[in-house]
């Protein structure tokens, strides 16, 4: 029976250091059963300072460095030190940093961490969607309607629920709530900020087919209520007075995609913003 053999490494990185973690395991795995691995992680390395005697000390245990700089001066005083030292260097990162500069003729950002913030956005993206389904037609009104950032409001079929998951996608905290003349609305709504509200507007002939062809697309009878016109106008009329109360910036969402439609709230948040800066 062969046995293992012993080695260490030294995982060194400006920035997290899961891009070592990764790709050293991932070569590891082609030594599995004649090589035990020890493993010492050492992130967030800035200073050529602490990265020398990092490697002193990796020379004296005989460990093999792994690092992922982006930083192109730790990464030459690493590589130039090791030499020196004798000790076995391999940057994951330079060699296609490299390629790529030599192929596009564009240089690296040089940034640190880079992966890790895509990975922080994305994380902040799913938790602004599960916000928005958790919130979605009038759930969780509590605490919804004051964590949100956005506040839709509409009638039945005006678009609430994807263009909240549209904004969610872009990082806002969205919630929606419907509109029904008969329901007494939660009294918390009232105190949340005007900017943060907005009340979706469509004609009643523009809401009537649409509302139409859902029935017709659950096979139910046209017939209903639901589908008349004289009620649509009427739910329409309580929104416009909902919204005049609330102070809500109105949109008109007839014949507009989601996109545009987001596109118009998340202009109207950024000038509001911006102007609030000014003051």
């Amino acid at each position: 029976m062969t046995l293992e053999k012993e080695q260490l490494f030294f995982l060194i990185s400006d920035a997290v250091g899961d891009t070592a973690r990764q790709v050293t395991h991932a070569a590891l795995a082609q030594y599995t059963g004649r090589l035990k691995a020890k493993i010492r992680r050492f992130p967030f390395v800035n200073s050529t300072k602490e990265l020398e005697q990092i490697l002193n000390d990796a020379k004296n245990e005989n460990a093999i460095v792994a690092a992922t700089f982006v930083n192109k001066d730790l990464d030459q005083f690493a590589k130039a030190y090791a030499q020196k030292i004798h000790l076995e260097y391999v940057n994951y990162l330079s060699k296609i940093l490299e390629s790529i500069t030599r192929v596009t003729e564009l240089a690296p950002r040089g940034e640190a961490g880079t992966i890790r913030q895509v990975n922080d956005q994305y994380m902040h993206r799913m938790s602004a969607v599960e916000f928005a389904i958790k919130c979605d037609d009038g759930n969780n009104t509590q605490k919804g309607l004051v964590q949100a950032d956005i506040v839709i409001l509409g009638v039945s079929r005006s678009s609430k629920t994807p263009l909240s998951l549209y904004l969610a996608n872009r990082g806002y905290l969205v919630a929606n709530y419907p509109l029904i003349p008969e329901v007494q609305l939660p009294e918390i709504l009232s105190n949340v900020p005007a900017h943060k509200i907005f009340g979706l507007l469509a004609s009643p002939a523009y809401i009537q087919n649409i509302r139409t062809n859902r029935l017709k697309y659950l096979g139910l009878t046209q017939e209903a209520k639901y589908c008349q016109l004289e009620r649509i106008q009427q739910e329409i009329h309580y929104a416009q007075e909902l919204y005049h109360t609330l102070k809500a910036q109105v949109i008109d969402i007839e014949y507009k995609s989601i996109e545009e439609t987001g596109a118009e709230i998340i202009e109207f948040l950024q000038d509001h913003a911006d102007n609030l800066s000014f003051n």
